[in-house]
């Protein structure tokens, strides 16, 4: 649950980041190149008001080292805007006090989640072997050394014991529990943060790009960015001890961002009727006891457990560079372990779904399927959509929708070709139709429907698969908006 941005980190200039910087900017334009149907570019402004901390010289200073720590980029450098230029090409903005403002652009990931899949297939593809719905039991440590692994598969409940020389820990936010699962004493390595966001459809005065803007009740910077048809506003910074799989969105974070774009936007008038739906993650940072919560490093770090050789723990980190954060902890890892490894091909090797994809969508003459059906499968799928075509053809009753805007054949291709096998992973993580502004309510039963007959679903499980959606999609509906809600479909 990210902001959908694939970015420097402006903030972390002000901090001293710059090697994250750095690094951040280097990797946005890899990702550019590696997975081009998913990571698009973004033109972002940033108002500067009388009241700013932020003045237009110090933002104008930010965007030249900006510029300058992005080498080989493709993107537009930035621009610097008067007051009157600043209106002109957003009239909806709040003009008091206005003193001009400036334009830039960074990447957008419209379907973070696609990503995750795009990395696993990737892998599954180079022969690794993929344990979908599978926790971790146990983590055995014998004699100092890390010797198996234990794991139960939620499906067919069966526990298996796996040998490694490594094991490499990286699982976020559950950094702790995971380490929990083992024997060893020590600290808690994470201390975690929560981060907020609200979405909403389009609202009088609405921008047509991203906004970067400065609260004003606190000072910290956040975003409103054009998403899936709606606005994405966030986010906020928030220390959080709890479960992850748990993090919500509070009322004082809503109204707090509510507020903020009121005051940015002032004919938007938004509401907690006008949200759509809201989300929550929690960042795996370094635990710190003291200092504001914006000033934790977004940098990852890679620890090796000396009372366990073979075993190493992933901390920090940000979507941005999860790709050069794996290629230093497995370089690091196979140095200090004596094993052999060829040089990283990840930063040049394209994503699944990047393989042939030349945007201009997918071979479908002759089916019939919807125009926005057209439009979105490269979006979401890239060249591997020319897969879903092709069930269609082979199988032309998987042409029909499965509710609006998803065919029946995503929902097939998501169950034998990418991992899928539950409701909320099919609607929220595979066709992405758990975006749409009723978190796919409408398209529910009927992709329950496909769904039972390709994974021969009883009707008990078909039941408690509409069950644990309903519940998950309570979980993103603000407690002010359920009252007089139907989450049932």
């Amino acid at each position: 649950w990210s902001s959908r941005l694939i970015h420097g980190g402006l903030r972390y200039l002000e901090h001293g980041e710059f090697p994250l910087v750095y690094e951040s900017l280097r990797e946005r334009r890899v990702l550019q190149e590696i997975a081009p149907h998913l990571v698009t570019r973004l033109r972002i402004n940033i108002p500067a008001y009388e009241h700013s901390k932020r003045g237009l010289l110090l933002l104008r200073a930010g965007m030249i080292a900006y510029d300058m720590l992005s080498l080989g980029k493709s993107l537009p450098n930035h621009k610097v805007l008067n007051r009157d230029e600043f209106l002109r090409n957003e009239p909806g903005v709040n003009p008091s006090g206005l003193r001009g403002g400036v334009q830039y652009y960074d990447a957008q990931i419209a379907y973070a989640e696609r990503l995750v899949i795009e990395n696993i297939l990737a892998a599954h593809y180079a022969g690794a072997a993929v344990a979908n719905y599978s926790p971790v039991t146990s983590i055995v440590v014998e004699k100092g050394r890390v010797e198996r692994v234990v794991y139960c598969d939620r499906v067919t409940a069966r526990e298996t014991e796996v040998r490694a020389q490594v094991v490499v820990n990286a699982s976020g936010p559950w950094v702790d529990e995971v380490l929990a699962k083992t024997t060893l004493p020590g600290r808690k390595l994470i201390g975690g943060t929560k981060g907020s966001h609200i979405v909403v459809g389009t609202f009088d005065g609405a921008p047509k790009d991203a906004f970067y803007v400065e609260a004003r009740s606190d000072g910290r910077p956040f975003f409103i960015i054009p998403w899936n048809g709606q606005y994405l506003i966030g986010t906020t910074d928030i220390r959080y001890d709890g479960d992850p799989a748990e993090a919500a969105a509070s009322d004082g974070e809503i109204g707090y961002l509510l507020a903020e774009t009121n005051r940015i936007f002032p004919q938007a008038k938004l509401g907690t009727a006008d949200i759509h739906y809201t989300y929550a993650g929690v960042r795996p940072l370094p635990r710190r006891s003291a200092g504001p919560e914006s000033a934790i490093t977004r940098k990852h770090i890679i620890r090796r457990h000396e009372n366990a050789r073979g075993l190493w723990t992933v901390i920090g980190g940000k979507l941005t560079t999860y790709r050069s954060l794996a290629e230093d902890a497995v370089d690091r890892i196979v140095r200090r372990s004596g094993l052999e490894a060829g040089a990283c091909i990840t930063s040049e090797e394209a994503l699944p779904g990047a393989v042939g994809f030349d945007g201009t969508g997918t071979s479908d003459r002759g089916l019939q399927i919807s125009e926005e059906a057209r439009a979105r499968l490269p979006a979401i799928y890239g060249s591997r959509a020319a897969g879903i075509v092709e069930l269609m053809r082979k199988e032309p009753g998987l042409a029909a929708e499965a509710g609006p805007g998803v065919l029946a054949a995503e929902v097939v291709f998501a169950i034998r070709f990418e991992f899928a096998r539950t409701l909320i992973d099919i609607l929220h993580r595979r066709t992405m139709a758990g975006l749409a502004p009723d978190l796919g309510r409408s398209s529910a039963a009927a992709v329950a429907a496909v769904a039972v007959a390709e994974l021969r679903w009883s009707e008990a499980e078909t039941e408690q698969q509409l069950a644990a959606l309903r519940a998950y999609n309570e979980r993103l509906t603000p407690s002010e908006k359920k009252k007089g809600t139907d989450l049932f479909f």
